[in-house]
């Protein structure tokens, strides 16, 4: 927790993202992620994002979730790291667990009913939060995102863009 600056810690905050209440809103200028919520409020998140190159924006749907999930990295991220072809599908994916990259729950982002291949998922790289390092998927600490988790509902809108009110 130490290597995570502070603003990047778990906060209720005033909603400035103008969305409807369940809207799960991804700030790629400032690496905030915000669950709106009633009354004008918004959970925010600090997250880490994909680097360049591997960045995604749109809207899509938190179409399903999963406990603990198992990671089956994609052909494409197999094809530049070779080493991760014992965690492919046709392997059965790494298993659930502290060092597994998906962390301790994933969010699943679908855009027109198809799977993006993008999540919103833990990571126990905590010092990542605030920074562009990843294959494109949202990162946040693993105690965020069991509570995110717990508070979004399955489908649920999701809006990433670079800049809140954008």
């Amino acid at each position: 927790m130490s290597k995570v600056p502070d603003r990047f810690y778990r906060q209720l905050v005033d909603d400035p993202t103008g969305e409807r209440p369940g809207t799960v809103v991804v700030d790629t200028r400032s690496f905030f992620l915000y669950l709106v919520l009633q009354g004008g409020q918004a959970m925010r998140y600090g997250v880490g994002l994909g680097r360049q190159g591997f960045e995604w924006s749109g809207d899509g749907v938190i179409q399903w979730k999963r406990r603990w999930p198992t990671w089956t990295p994609p052909a494409e991220m197999i094809a530049r790291q070779p080493d991760l072809e014992k965690y492919s599908a046709e392997n059965g994916g790494q298993p659930p667990g502290l060092t597994n990259p998906l962390g301790a729950r994933a969010l699943y982002i679908f855009q027109g009913g198809q799977d993006t291949l993008y999540r919103l998922h833990g990571t126990p790289e905590y010092w990542t939060i605030g920074k562009a390092v990843s294959s494109g998927c949202v990162r946040l600490m693993n105690q965020d995102i069991i509570d995110l988790y717990d508070r979004v509902a399955t489908p649920s809108p999701i809006v990433v863009r670079g800049g809140v009110g954008v």
